[in-house]
């Protein structure tokens, strides 16, 4: 297997640990919380249905491949909950560390895409990352 293919694959293993991540949120009509996984899919096909809501224009496609790809982080990061003003002191640190490494299991101009939609979406200046936060 050629070292490109084999760094995709072990990026995707990676991302199979968001199923085990849960959130706050409950999952509708269950008693049970919401993965990152189902989180980041729910958000993409949000910003597909809802687009034409957004009040600049915005690419759609670069929404969801935000909104893919920012939970991530909290493979190693964990979840930090918004009312946690501890781990909140931290979560940009630890983020970001956590983004070097995970990112970093990709081939390198794949870590630089990556890397910089997260980065887009963290930065919240963008009409694409304002959109994508308000899904969040």
């Amino acid at each position: 297997m050629n070292e490109r293919l084999c760094k995709q694959i072990n990026f995707m293993l990676e991302l199979d640990k968001m199923k085990n991540l849960y959130r706050q949120t409950y999952v509708l009509h269950e008693d049970r919380k919401e993965n990152d996984a189902e989180h980041s899919w729910h958000l993409a096909v949000m910003a597909f249905l809802l687009s034409e809501y957004a009040d600049k224009e915005i690419d759609t496609v670069k929404v969801m491949k935000m909104v893919l790809l920012h939970d991530i982080v909290e493979i190693d990061a964990g979840d930090t909950y918004c009312y946690d003003s501890e781990g909140n002191s931290t979560k940009a640190e630890r983020e970001e560390n956590a983004a070097q490494r995970i990112f970093g299991l990709l081939p390198d101009d794949q870590k630089d895409i990556f890397y910089g939609l997260w980065r887009e979406f963290e930065d919240c200046k963008t009409n694409e990352a304002r959109f994508a936060a308000v899904l969040d």
